[in-house]
């Protein structure tokens, strides 16, 4: 997700949301740390520790689904365990998620609420997910990201 963002040019952007983002420490320090750590603390990233329930659902969730890593169970665990929202571009985290019945959103969420916040215009917006969805490793589906897309171009 905050890979993706940073492909856009959205990572500020969406620092700029009302909500905090949030990522277990154990996913940052694997995943974001050597490549994102500073920026990231400078906008404001919060890093969180998983207290002792939510390390034995991550334990479990692992050894239930072996596709999922084990940054992507402490992560579901985090968001599970104090309900809040997981955020994710990882279509088996995702679906696991939502058998669960925990609320879970991508990057194209995340897009639209820069848009209606107002955080960049649809020029912006259109240069930002082109640039996205231009990348080899995206996995955003191209339905939606055309809608997106032709929507900027009208606004």
């Amino acid at each position: 997700m905050i890979i993706d963002l940073d492909r856009g040019d959205l990572l500020d952007a969406a620092f700029g949301l009302q909500d905090s983002l949030v990522v277990p420490d154990l996913l940052f320090e694997r995943e974001l740390d050597v490549e994102f750590g500073e920026r990231l603390r400078a906008l404001g990233i919060v890093i969180e520790s998983l207290e002792g329930g939510e390390v034995r659902r991550a334990t479990q969730l692992g050894r239930i689904d072996r596709r999922l890593s084990v940054a992507d169970t402490f992560a579901f665990a985090l968001a599970q365990g104090r309900q809040w929202t997981l955020l994710t571009g990882d279509s088996v985290l995702r679906a696991v998620a939502e058998a669960e019945g925990l609320a879970v959103h991508g990057v194209l969420w995340i897009i639209d609420r820069i848009e209606t916040a107002g955080l960049c215009d649809s020029v912006t917006l259109h240069a930002c997910l082109s640039k996205t969805a231009a990348h080899p490793r995206c996995r955003l589906p191209r339905r939606e990201v055309d809608l997106r897309l032709r929507r900027y171009l009208v606004i």
